[in-house]
């Protein structure tokens, strides 16, 4: 084990000055993981906070037509509808635990990532961003405000939201990521 010091970053009075340095540029490589998911729970939550304020419970506004409306609904059950129509004792309860446990474990994978690796930081960033904004909805309402309505004549998507999207987006960018979708990136194990 070498136990030598580097005497160009030492000052004069044997202080580190490079240590602060490499500090702040290591939080600066982290920025990403946090204003992106800053950014998708304030505009999910702004956006839920404007369907709520102008559509009552299932009323649409058409967007595009046969395409797209914005159909205030909520859902009770996890992703894509997932136990929705289920009801049972502290299922809400139960259903926030799952989704607080989930976000801890993939906030603290993305930790672990390096700061060559921007895709799979953009990814759970993402994730994180949309994961949060649902559990807040979870956690205060009880249910989550989606309300875009995607469909083609009479079948329909499941409705979503900014987070969903956002999750959406994140697990795509992830699988294209763990495919080898990039250019010249080497692949870290």
């Amino acid at each position: 084990m070498d136990n030598t010091v580097n005497e160009t970053s030492l000052s004069p009075e044997g202080v580190d000055h490079q240590g602060p340095q490499l500090a702040h540029a290591a939080g600066g490589a982290r920025r990403l993981e946090i204003w992106l998911p800053f950014v998708i729970v304030a505009l999910d939550q702004a956006t839920k906070a404007v369907v709520r304020s102008q559509l009552s419970m299932y009323s649409s506004v058409t967007i595009l037509p046969g395409f797209v409306n914005f159909t205030h609904v909520r859902n009770t059950g996890a992703a894509f509808g997932f136990l929705n129509g289920a009801d049972f004792p502290l299922k809400t309860l139960l259903l926030a635990a799952i989704a607080a446990a989930a976000l801890i474990g993939v906030g603290l994978y993305a930790a672990s990532l390096t700061h060559q690796q921007l895709a799979a930081r953009t990814a759970l960033a993402l994730i994180i961003g949309g994961a949060a904004g649902n559990l807040i909805d979870r956690v205060v309402d009880g249910s989550v405000v989606d309300f875009v309505d995607v469909y083609w004549q009479s079948h329909h998507f499941w409705a979503f939201n900014v987070a969903d999207s956002a999750i959406s987006v994140g697990v795509a960018i992830m699988i294209l990521d763990m495919l080898g979708a990039r250019p010249n990136v080497p692949k870290t194990v």
